[in-house]
């Protein structure tokens, strides 16, 4: 197993675990809220077929990494990115964030600039800020964030169960495009998370991205689905779209949150056609 140690806590270093495969221009795909790097699954074989060194990794308190007691606040979540990067000496790359993994994007661009970075996604993602104010009219009240808390401190795996019925539809889609395999794999990987960095990224889903979408000076491809119920496109994608100069924004139609497990297809195919590699894999 890979490790790159990106900090530490009292006597342990803080590792996350990541995985480097194929060759060619750099993919770094950054997964969402509570899963892991594993959630690629369907896109990291297309993007390595179509000649793309596809790296995934597991953001801290998450899938195989390290589980510290802090730093689940997008400031030291973009540092870990940054440090992946630069510790696999990454140049040229395509930043891939789904969900929360958006936030990581945006923030490094804030932090970093483009350096090292030539091209971002964002999908089903988090930006550019959720919480409603009297200057963010189409954000989600506050109660909800606290609501979320307080039913992941009680019973996070009863939580979970709930939250994964909504990121892919499952009262529509369920049996059709997802499974109850899929989902129990997702409840799994969720579970074995940190339940305090589960709980703590709740109040990361606060931070307010707009002036860091304003930094993105590189091609912008946004991916969302029109039935995503976890982040609705009109308060988000959407809006990540208007405020990113240039960008371009795929919907997928009838999509829900997970998007890229039940339209993998049409997903790798905006992938594939933004990076100019659509002829390149037929998956």
């Amino acid at each position: 197993m890979q490790y790159i140690t990106v900090g530490k806590e009292n006597s342990t270093p803080i590792d996350l675990y990541y995985e480097d495969h194929g060759a060619g221009k750099p993919v770094v795909l950054i997964h969402g809220w509570p899963l892991s790097g594993a959630s690629w699954e369907k896109q990291v074989p297309a993007l390595m077929e179509a000649g793309c060194r596809v790296i995934t990794y597991d953001r801290r308190g998450f899938g195989n990494s390290s589980r510290p007691a802090s730093g689940y606040e997008y400031d030291t979540l973009a540092d870990d990115l940054r440090k992946l990067v630069t510790g696999l000496d990454l140049r040229d790359a395509t930043l891939v964030g789904f969900s929360m993994g958006g936030g990581e994007v945006a923030r490094y661009f804030s932090r970093y600039g483009n350096d090292r970075v030539s091209k971002a996604v964002f999908m089903a993602a988090i930006p550019p800020f959720l919480l409603k104010s009297l200057n963010n009219q189409l954000g989600v009240d506050g109660s909800v964030f606290e609501g979320i808390k307080k039913a992941l401190s009680a019973d996070r795996p009863a939580f979970l169960s709930k939250f994964f019925s909504n990121f892919y539809n499952v009262d529509t889609l369920g049996g059709k495009l997802v499974s109850d395999e899929v989902i129990r794999l997702n409840w799994n990987i969720a579970a074995g998370a940190s339940a305090k960095g589960t709980l703590d990224c709740v109040s990361a889903w606060l931070e307010d991205f707009r002036e860091d979408l304003k930094r993105i000076d590189v091609p912008t491809l946004v991916v969302h689905g029109d039935a995503d119920r976890i982040l609705p496109i009109v308060a988000t994608g959407k809006r990540t779209h208007e405020a990113i100069k240039g960008s371009k924004l795929v919907v997928i139609k009838d999509a829900p949150h997970g998007l890229n497990w039940t339209h993998a297809k049409k997903v790798n195919q905006a992938l594939l056609s933004f990076l100019g590699l659509l002829g390149a894999s037929g998956k």
